[in-house]
């Protein structure tokens, strides 16, 4: 081998190269089916930090209906959402079978990180992608702190407004406080 063939490339200076496949972002994102009085919500996995049991929560004095109250949970007293009730699509009461959702917030107030919502039991996991996923656009005007509603696959879904939910919530709690 010549001097003048020899690869002088080190590990330091060498990059990878990546196949295009590898580079592309994904297709696909895993979401949650969340079955709510008059309809569902569909939100991505990664907001819910827990689903547990539903238990009676202790009330907030002077708070709207939608706010049902505060539940205790690891530590955190986590405001608990009736959403059917604060998008104005039915009246909603926890029971037996109901689960509470707890979602992470957006917001990043390090005194509200999460809020919780009351669901009609377990959410069901669901593949997302942009074949299975559809934004219905005929529906008329939205109900209160929906974003979108979507059709997946045959389900029709809500996709709520979690930042203006978040936001709501915080307020409601700083003028019951």
């Amino acid at each position: 081998m010549s001097k003048h063939s020899r690869n002088t490339a080190t590990p330091a200076t060498a990059q990878a190269v990546t196949p295009a496949a590898e580079q592309a972002p994904p297709q696909d994102i895993r979401g949650v089916l969340i079955q709510v009085a008059g309809g569902r919500l569909l939100l991505p996995n990664a907001t819910i930090a827990e689903v547990m049991s539903f238990a009676p929560p202790e009330p907030v004095e002077g708070a709207p209906a939608w706010l049902l109250g505060l539940t205790r949970w690891r530590g955190w007293q986590v405001p608990l959402i009736g959403f059917s009730q604060l998008a104005g699509v039915a009246d909603e009461r926890g029971g037996l079978s109901s689960k509470v959702l707890v979602l992470k917030a957006l917001g990043g107030n390090a005194k509200a990180p999460y809020f919780a919502i009351l669901s009609q039991g377990f959410p069901r996991l669901v593949t997302v992608s942009r074949s299975t996923l559809a934004v219905e656009t005929g529906a008329g005007e939205l109900p209160a702190m929906v974003q979108a509603l979507v059709r997946l696959n045959e389900d029709d879904a809500f996709v709520p407004d979690l930042a203006a939910i978040e936001a709501l919530v915080v307020e409601t709690l700083a003028q019951a406080a």
